[in-house]
């Protein structure tokens, strides 16, 4: 769980995905077109959401630490 609110982001994003597939499928048994093309839009629209959730966002390493923006100088390094 607390990867989840760490990696909001991607979780969010993850979260619409799997709504959208889910919406899609009960609009395409409503509407009678319940075809294999409609399946697989569902279930790949679903994974990928599922993919999305277990993701970890850009700006976190190991998934719970922050990035601090990037290198720092080492200290015999002469200023620029």
């Amino acid at each position: 769980m607390k990867s989840i609110l760490t990696n909001w982001k991607t979780t969010s994003l993850g979260i619409l995905a799997i709504l959208g597939g889910i919406v899609r499928f009960i609009f395409a048994l409503k509407s009678g077109e319940f075809t294999e093309e409609s399946v697989m839009t569902t279930l790949t629209t679903i994974f990928g959401g599922i993919g999305l959730i277990l993701a970890k966002d850009s700006n976190v390493t190991g998934g719970t630490v922050k990035q601090d923006g990037g290198p720092k100088p080492r200290p015999d390094d002469p200023p620029e």
